[in-house]
């Protein structure tokens, strides 16, 4: 039984480097929640981000990446943050503004004005391409 060594392609790499949210993940996985991983952080993440792992686990952590302030709701900030990221700062702020409201509107299941888990698993259920792009590949 030797040491096995995981390669990763330049491609992989050019992949990982390219998401924005690589900080926020790193984060959301570390015990700590600074993003410093220990090893079994390290396992923790990439079992969850593999592309056969189940949907449950996937939005769970989808859920916890995407709630910036940590108060186990998405709020309106919480979506600014996600959709600045996602567009690198290229939409200007009244049409962030305008579809992160839309996107409470749509998603809010209790008219609270902000996305609980359940209706964030709710919005999930219906994105048919979340399982095939809320991995990494290794």
């Amino acid at each position: 039984m030797g040491n096995k060594q995981t390669t990763f392609t330049d491609e992989q790499l050019e992949a990982y480097q390219e998401n924005p949210f690589r900080d926020r993940i790193v984060e959301t996985f570390s015990e700590d929640g600074h993003g410093n991983l220990t090893f079994n952080d390290f396992v923790d993440m990439f079992s969850a981000l593999c592309e056969t792992s189940p949907r449950e686990l996937k939005t769970i952590y989808a859920f916890k990446i995407y709630d910036f302030n940590r108060d186990n709701f998405i709020c309106k900030e919480d979506l600014q943050k996600t959709l600045t990221k996602l567009t690198k700062g290229e939409l200007p702020l009244e049409e962030v503004t305008l579809v992160c409201d839309k996107a409470i509107e749509e998603a809010d299941l209790d008219g609270d004005s902000k996305l609980s888990f359940a209706d964030f698993e709710n919005m999930i259920s219906k994105a048919p391409d979340f399982l095939s792009t809320f991995h990494i590949r290794i």
